[in-house]
């Protein structure tokens, strides 16, 4: 993959996959849609900017005319999309921006891929899909589809969109899912960003339930990697799982995250609990491992430590995100290159 369409790469795992690969691979270049949400931080692709390999360009994947200028702008070999509202929360209380970007979106960028002929189209989904598991068990690529929250939902009908447009269009789709990501830059309304936020301002950290809820983490480099193989190596029609091999009840993550601050479990505050919250999730990430060479190489504790203290030596950012002063950055490093919503 030459040049790629990256779309929702302002995001967490968008802005690090973005860096990840500028700086493995010396002949990629990225063109990186993204409509600039909540959650779209420009600030977090500061250290590329200004590089001849990358260009930025504000967006929405569902409108066509947006999508359709940028592929007949660049020459695209292939597009990764990463673009979709992602919080479980905000998805109970109002699905419809879930619904128009997450599903509406993705089909826009298939009907637009088709028509350009591009290459290869990679699906970023989630483990979240699958629905929950019990004590036991793990998802594999052939566990039924079963979401539980209209996230999940929202990600399910896009999953479906590929696989449908691959039968019937013979389309180049592939689709990767996850378990949960962490590492540097993550929007601190996630468990880990805001957690470690709280702490380190001796406020409250929330629990759902009673925090006995199981999830499986990777960090986001590693699932860079994972992307990057599947883009380099994995069959057109086929999913491939990624996770961490890292289980964890959300409880213990939270003591774990206190003992690296030197916090008092006392901030605990368990709270009602999230309606049809999942109890388990766990990825059985042997199809990657055997068919494209791909293993997890950051070990959870030494990775919960290093993202423990990004957080700590980034402070300016984190307090931008949450006042919200890092969309001025936008405006300051691209100006009237903003195209409107």
């Amino acid at each position: 993959m030459s040049r790629l369409l990256v779309t929702g790469g302002c995001g967490f795992i968008g802005s690090n996959f973005i860096r990840w690969l500028l700086e493995d691979d010396p002949a990629a270049e990225i063109v990186n849609l993204d409509k600039l949400t909540y959650a779209g931080n420009p600030e977090n692709l500061a250290s590329v900017s200004g590089s001849e390999r990358y260009e930025f360009r504000q967006g929405d994947i569902g409108d066509r005319a947006v999508v359709d200028g940028l592929l007949e702008e660049f020459t695209i070999d292939g597009i990764v999309n990463f673009a979709a509202e992602s919080h479980v929360d905000r998805s109970i209380l109002d699905s419809t921006p879930f619904i128009e970007t997450n599903i509406a979106g993705t089909q826009v960028l298939i009907d637009a891929a088709r028509a350009a002929g591009v290459g290869r189209f990679l699906q970023v989904s989630t483990d979240e899909v699958y629905g929950s598991l019990g004590p036991t068990g793990a998802f594999t690529e052939q566990t039924p589809l079963a979401p539980n929250s209209p996230y999940a939902a929202s990600k399910t009908a896009a999953d479906l969109l590929v696989r449908a447009a691959v039968h019937t269009h013979g389309f180049p789709g592939l689709i990767t899912r996850c378990s949960n990501n962490y590492g540097p830059y993550q929007f601190p309304e996630k468990l880990i960003p805001l957690f470690i936020s709280n702490a380190l301002d001796h406020q409250p950290l929330p629990v759902y339930g009673d925090g006995e809820n199981v999830r499986d983490w990777i960090h986001v480099d590693d699932h860079c990697r994972g992307i990057a193989a599947v883009l380099r190596r994995g069959e057109p029609g086929e999913v491939y799982n990624f996770g961490g091999r890292a289980e964890m009840s959300n409880i213990g993550l939270t003591r774990r995250l206190l003992e690296l601050l030197d916090r008092p479990e006392s901030l605990i505050r368990f709270v009602p609990d999230r309606p049809g919250h999942d109890q388990r999730y766990a990825i059985d990430c042997s199809k990657a491992e055997s068919e494209l060479g791909w293993r997890p190489q950051v070990q959870f504790d030494e990775g919960l430590a290093a993202t423990v203290q990004w957080y700590l030596e980034n402070a300016g950012w984190v307090e931008r995100v949450r006042s919200g002063a890092y969309r001025e950055y936008y405006q300051q490093q691209y100006g009237d290159r903003l195209i409107e919503e």
